[in-house]
């Protein structure tokens, strides 16, 4: 629960620190005095969005700081997974704005995101205003009332669980199915295309080895010229190269005995001797085995003009990429082949997902059935507490055409207010004060089954006077039974301000060129004057004040 509130600067609130317990709490004012923004500052400390508009005029900074008291173990995984402090019990939550529009938040002193204030949120406070009775018009939020009230949340997250699941598998086989369509729509090209690869009969460094032999076989002549030439001047019998050194060395050899230095010319001579004549030798072997060829050039011609002509259909520049592509090829037409037992895998899958997730729904039907009897009766009970003698209130499931996110139900909310008049959807034949009513049963019902610490009702009492306005005030009252919690009402009906545990007056005031608004606790003798004011007007009456203490005196008994 609230403990604690402090605000600075926020719309009309220049300073405010306000202490608040368990209980039942009351707030009145006049209209337009600044309830409203209470709301806001605690919707800013839930997560909402803000702008720089929320500042008080002139103001550079606004501060919003709540202290709550709270005891839930599901906090603490919260808190946990944020790796945030969190001593079990205590939470401060801080909101600052700037004037230039910036935002941040704080939980226990640390900053966090604003999702995850929102997500903090839904454990601290529930606050119902007015146009929260639009709900009721809502199937979703009938069925999650339902859902409350028959402790599903752990089946129904496993349904929800098994219903991701289920639709992850249908939209797999949906793209499987699509894919096999697309391909088998492609599957006669891709096999005139793959078969005219396998033809090639294509292998690695092919075509390097294609385009030297191509230029080889197209200057074979002028090869053969060359290697002639360069054999004859290293062969040539009378003035050869190879002949020539050989004299040259024999000739240096005939000094070494008197000239140390030739013994290393020698050496050097007789091992350009051997090296040129088995580089001759060599060109030989080279020329006989060039041979002018027509036929191979031709052939050599032709299957380059095969490579370049898949290459360039297949938009590559190697042989590499074509065998590359053959590979990926064979692999979609294995693929297709394959699908029918991939299909029917994944139809299998999506099958045995479905009887899962319908075994659960079932199981959720079931319970929601069992717990329609026991909402019936507690709505019926309440409401006839809240003065509607005559009032029905039947919970009608009907089972959905398909499984859906929240399971196998349609649930419709009945009713019938008087004696005579069918059962018909709440949402079309309830009237203001009635749907006041139901929303306030619906809250209270929600409240024993829950750890929500902190309920604030914004004006639930409209369209509702007298003795069922003092009626639903007695039910707010009771629904502060359960330990720390804490039921704030903002009233304009003296019957509610007067049952009260604490009572809190809103109120305007001029402070030279500017309006600025409090929040304040009344003691015993300003509440009397507060609920008399609530009663006359303005003008304050003796009566209206011997009226405010007896309601006050009923209050307490």
């Amino acid at each position: 629960m609230i403990t604690h509130l402090h605000i600075e600067n926020y719309a009309l609130i220049e300073h405010l620190d306000l202490d608040l317990a368990e209980g039942f709490s009351v707030i009145t004012g006049e209209t337009g005095a600044g309830k409203s923004i209470l709301l806001g500052a605690l919707g800013l400390l839930l997560g909402k969005r803000a702008d720089s508009r929320s500042l008080k005029a002139g103001a550079q900074k606004c501060i919003l700081e709540a202290d709550f008291h709270i005891r839930n173990p599901r906090l603490q995984q919260l808190f946990d997974e944020a790796e945030l402090d969190f001593d079990g019990s205590n939470i401060l939550v801080r909101r600052e704005l700037t004037a230039s529009g910036k935002s941040r938040a704080f939980v226990n002193d640390t900053p966090v995101p604003l999702t995850f204030l929102s997500e903090l949120g839904n454990y601290l406070i529930d606050i119902h205003s007015q146009h929260q009775n639009l709900l009721l018009n809502r199937e979703d939020f009938q069925l999650s009332v339902l859902d409350v009230v028959a402790d599903n949340s752990m089946l129904l997250a496993q349904y929800q669980t098994q219903f991701h699941v289920w639709k992850a598998a249908t939209q797999e086989l949906r793209r499987e199915q699509e894919e096999l369509a697309r391909q088998q729509d492609d599957q006669d090209y891709l096999q005139f295309q793959f078969a005219k690869l396998q033809e090639a009969k294509l292998r690695e460094g092919e075509q390097e080895e294609l385009e030297q032999e191509q230029r080889t076989l197209e200057h074979a002549e002028d090869i053969r010229n060359t290697l002639y030439q360069s054999a004859t001047t290293l062969n040539d019998d009378d003035r050869g190269a190879i002949l020539l050194v050989r004299q040259a060395a024999r000739q240096i050899n005939n000094i070494t005995g008197v000239f140390p230095p030739a013994q290393e010319f020698s050496e050097r001579l007789e091992s350009c001797y051997l090296e040129l004549k088995d580089l001759g030798e060599s060109i030989e072997d080279a020329l006989s085995d060039i041979d002018i060829q027509p036929g191979r050039l031709e052939w050599v011609n032709d299957r380059l003009s095969e490579i370049y002509a898949l290459q360039q259909k297949h938009h590559v520049e190697t042989v590499a990429e074509l065998l590359r592509l053959q590979r990926e090829m064979g692999r979609k037409l294995d693929a297709i082949e394959n699908r029918d037992e991939t299909l029917r895998q994944l139809r299998q899958a999506v099958d045995d997902a479905h009887k899962k997730l319908t075994a659960l729904g079932e199981q959720l039907r079931q319970k929601r059935t069992e717990s329609a009897q026991t909402l019936e009766r507690q709505m019926k009970e309440h409401l006839q507490a809240l003065g509607m003698p005559k009032v029905r209130f039947a919970v009608d499931i009907q089972p959905t055409t398909a499984c859906e996110a929240h399971g196998m139900d349609k649930v419709q909310f009945l009713f019938s207010a008087n004696q005579g008049t069918p059962l018909q959807n709440i949402a079309q034949i309830a009237s203001g004060g009635e749907i006041a009513r139901v929303m306030l049963t619906i809250k209270a019902i929600l409240a024993q089954k829950t750890e929500m610490p902190t309920i604030i009702f914004d004006e639930i009492d409209t369209g509702v006077s007298g003795s069922i306005a003092e009626r639903m005030a007695q039910m707010m009252r009771q629904m502060t039974a359960a330990e720390n919690r804490q039921v704030i009402s903002i009233t304009h009906l003296p019957q509610i301000a007067a049952l009260g545990n604490h009572h809190f007056r809103v109120y305007k005031e001029d402070a030279g060129d500017t309006t600025l608004s409090h929040i304040a606790p009344l003691n015993e003798a300003e509440r009397e004057e507060a609920i008399a004011h609530m009663l006359s007007g303005t003008n304050l009456t003796e009566a209206a004040m011997n009226n405010a203490r007896e309601l006050l005196a009923n209050g307490k008994r």
